[in-house]
Parts: structure tokens; C-alpha cells; sequence
């Protein structure tokens, strides 16, 4: 499937990155993070989250004692949208798919995504009501589909603490319903 992602051209997306960010991690993951779209750093390196979001969530992610390779970490898009703009509805039409057998590969006991676009599109996936992620962070939602049943944990996008200092209480807090989960 890694090769199937470095070439394709379902969408315009492909002329103006650099690199594709598949995912990494532990493809044993009982835990899978679902963030949004790849940001400036990640299309440079061609991993997910290693910008100032990524540092947020490495903070998080330590203080609920969790260690990147022991999850998975991936987004709905797989390439940069220009200017960090939010994914078209084509775009994420167009690369789904890939996310899905992502999901079906790994099995995760538990998805966390990370803010509006990817708790939107894992809920339509499993069947479940989209809502506004401030109504419904830090909830469980037990979900199920043809390949897994999963726990469904909606959380803001690190990125919110980025541009909004106190977003990250909110965010620790949310964090510690998942520590206790395990």
C-alpha cells in the first residue's frame, strides 16, 4: 500500500507536495491517532506531526506515559494542503480509502482524532452522528464496522494550543481519560 501512496495522483494534491506522509508507528498499535492534514514540517519530512503541533502532542502523549512507537499516528490526508488550508471534501474522497485499510490493517482497539476533519470523518465511517468537536472532546464513543470494533475518542488538534495558550488544560485533561483507559 506504501508504494500504491507515494504515487498517487487521485487528487491535485500531488503537484505541490514534497513528500507524503503515510503514517508511522507500530503497525501493532492498540492506539491510532487520526489528525488532519500534513503541516509545513511534516511535507519536509515526510513524517506526521513533527512541526509545533507534533511537540504538543509528544507532550501529551508523555504524560500519559505513551511512547509514538507504541501507537500510530496518521491523518485523513496524506499530502499538504498549500498554505496549511483545510482539506477539500475531494481531497478527502480521494484519500480515505487509504486511511481505511490503514485502520483495517492495524486494528486499533482505540482511535483518536484530532479535531474537526478527522472525528467527522471516523464518525461517518462507523456509523456514528458528526458533531462539533467542543461539544464532544474527551468523550468515549464504542463504535464498530466490517473490521473493527473500537473505542472512538474525540480530541481537539494540538495545533488549537498552538494558536490559543488555553487550549492546553483542556487538552492535558483529555489526554488522562485516555491514560486511564489503559
Amino acid at each position: 500500500m506504501n508504494e500504491e501512496i507515494k504515487n498517487c495522483k487521485r487528487c491535485n494534491l500531488w503537484k505541490t507536495r514534497n513528500n507524503i506522509v503515510i503514517g508511522e508507528g507500530s503497525l501493532n498499535a492498540d492506539i491510532m491517532f487520526i489528525g488532519e492534514a500534513p503541516g509545513y514540517y511534516e511535507d519536509k519530512q515526510g513524517r506526521p506531526f513533527v512541526g509545533k503541533a507534533g511537540k504538543i502532542l509528544d507532550e501529551l502523549l508523555n504524560s500519559v506515559e505513551l511512547k509514538r512507537e507504541e501507537i500510530y499516528i496518521t491523518n485523513i490526508l496524506k499530502c499538504r494542503p498549500p498554505g496549511n488550508r483545510d482539506p477539500l471534501p475531494e481531497e478527502i474522497k480521494a484519500c480515505t480509502p487509504y486511511l481505511d485499510r490503514q485502520i483495517e490493517i492495524i486494528k486499533p482497539k482505540k482511535i483518536c482524532t484530532l479535531g474537526n476533519f478527522a472525528t467527522n470523518y471516523i464518525f461517518s465511517s462507523f456509523g456514528l452522528k458528526p458533531e462539533s468537536i467542543g461539544k464532544i472532546h474527551g468523550k468515549v464513543f464504542k463504535a464498530r464496522n466490517l473490521f473493527v470494533s473500537v473505542d472512538i475518542i474525540p480530541l481537539y488538534h494540538p495545533a488549537s494550543a498552538v494558536y490559543n495558550q488555553n487550549m492546553k488544560p483542556t487538552l492535558i485533561e483529555d489526554f488522562k481519560k485516555i491514560g486511564e483507559m489503559l
